[in-house]
């Protein structure tokens, strides 16, 4: 039954749309300069064609725009390998106290102690966290911090005389970052395939292992959301051929207060402070990617690294650094808020932090096996990895279920990664969703995959409630329409 008239829905009609000659958002005082003459007519943008609304018609426009977004503290958001997870907002706060906001990078160093001792205590926290000797938070982001352990590596080879190493190992089941991170710091990729299990192929890896190897980038737990149960005998392995074992932390939030890096035999690795760490992950930034490694690589962190002496804190160069890998000293508030973090929790909160985010993707997985077929049948970590190949032989593609989930409420989760699995859906909850949650997600995609058995096309024209439908993707990345253009016969 109708409900009767309704306004437009925001998105099929914009700006331009609305607009009515003459109205305007703001009233503007009268000039108080001199009137400057207009720059001659050929350089005036005569195409512009500003909409022009009532300042309440363009307050509702852009509060009805708002509402359609769609953030952790709205919903669920179950991207894999991500960490989405919501952040308490009173980090959000602490991060913002003057003391902190109104620093400035060049201050004297007497006058930003409490700055200092902040990063100094992070460093060792992180450094107790990871199992490892030493942290630099110096790599703005998680890559960054890639690139910079892949030149300290380097460094180090080079001090040993062993320029002749140069290729890296990295897992089919790493973090796309990573061959392309040793690729940019100047090291051949060989790729190491994964076996039956989910594991890095013993056999594959001992073959590629020679001489020429300068390390091996593992991401742990691994992109299937699989902890590698042959950790122990692989760093073994490297270091009986004189390579580093270097860790990709961005899935530490299975970790922590568990296992430590340092402890399975890592050399080196780096974390994630926007991912595990309490700043809202997505949104294009900031981010903070710490360092933490052995003491033979010490030496060659980025500088500066906070150091205590007698006098107070310092910012120091170590011995052998490679440099700075950013203008000043790391993304400051990021680094507040994992302070926060860390202080709010302790360790038993840390080790329920892992706990529940093991819990949490493990109850994901017995909750949809039935429905999507499990490729690595066995107990995950914090993500769990589905395939949609039974949907793929009903017409339905892994795309489609995630398009459809937007009709039932929820944000999709990452798909077609990792590449190893066909028609892949991964899934992260983190350990910050109730059990509500999840059964309402898990009860989302039960119902899909009923769709798919008895409507299969109402999944494959999803989404059907969203303000826009089905793009075409391929036009969209290669013909991008990046501006709005007035359209012939719609002049009003």
């Amino acid at each position: 039954m109708s409900s009767g008239p309704r306004q437009p829905d925001i998105g099929a009609r914009l700006t331009f749309d609305l607009s009515k000659p003459g109205r305007t958002a703001c009233s503007l005082p009268p000039c108080d300069v001199p009137a400057a003459e207009l720059p001659p007519p050929q350089l005036l943008r005569r195409e512009l064609n500003l909409p022009e609304l009532s300042q309440v018609d363009l307050v509702r426009y852009f509060l009805a725009l708002s509402r359609l977004n769609y953030g952790v503290d709205s919903g669920f958001y179950p991207l894999g390998s991500c960490t989405m997870k919501y952040n308490p907002k009173v980090h959000e706060e602490l991060a913002c106290l003057p003391g902190f906001t109104r620093l400035h990078p060049l201050q004297p160093l007497e006058t930003v102690q409490g700055a200092l001792a902040l990063m100094y205590d992070l460093q060792r926290w992180l450094a107790e966290i990871t199992g490892l000797d030493a942290v630099s938070l110096a790599p703005a982001a998680g890559a960054q911090g890639e690139l910079t352990g892949i030149l300290m590596i380097k460094a180090y080879l080079a001090d040993r005389g062993e320029e002749g190493r140069r290729r890296v190992l990295v897992p089919d089941s790493a973090h796309g970052t990573n061959p392309a991170t040793a690729a940019m710091g100047g090291f051949e990729v060989v790729t190491v395939a994964s076996d039956n299990q989910g594991n890095t192929d013993m056999q594959a890896l001992a073959s590629a292992l020679d001489d020429g190897v300068a390390a091996l980038m593992l991401t742990l737990p691994n992109t299937l959301g699989l902890f590698e149960p042959n950790i122990g005998r692989i760093a073994e392995m490297l270091h009986r051929k004189g390579a580093l074992l270097y860790g990709d932390g961005a899935n530490v939030n299975a970790l922590l207060g568990r296992a430590r890096f340092g402890d399975m035999g890592f050399d080196i690795v780096h974390l994630n402070m926007h991912k595990t760490f309490s700043t809202p992950h997505g949104g294009g930034g900031p981010g903070s990617g710490p360092l933490a490694v052995k003491g033979h690589l010490a030496p060659y962190l980025p500088t500066p690294v906070v150091d205590k002496e007698s006098e107070g804190f310092v910012l120091a160069t170590p011995e052998r650094s490679i440099g700075r890998v950013g203008l000043f000293y790391g993304h400051f508030g990021v680094l507040v808020r994992a302070y926060a973090y860390l202080r709010a929790l302790g360790v038993e909160g840390l080790r329920q932090v892992s706990e529940n985010a093991v819990i949490n993707a493990n109850y994901v997985l017995a909750r949809l096996r039935q429905a999507y077929h499990l490729p690595y049948d066995r107990r995950c970590m914090h993500e769990v990895v589905f395939s949609g190949s039974r949907q793929r032989a009903k017409g339905v593609r892994t795309w489609d279920i995630a398009k459809r989930l937007i009709d039932y409420g929820f944000h999709p989760p990452t798909v077609y990664f990792p590449l190893i699995v066909d028609e892949a859906l991964m899934i992260e909850p983190t350990e910050t969703e109730s059990k509500e949650a999840l059964d309402a997600f898990c009860d989302a995609l039960l119902a899909i995959a009923r769709e798919v058995e008895k409507e299969p096309q109402v999944v494959k024209e999803a989404p059907h409630t969203a303000p826009i439908g089905r793009l075409d993707e391929a036009t969209a990345a290669r013909r991008p329409v990046l501006r709005w253009r007035r359209e012939a016969g719609n002049e009003s």
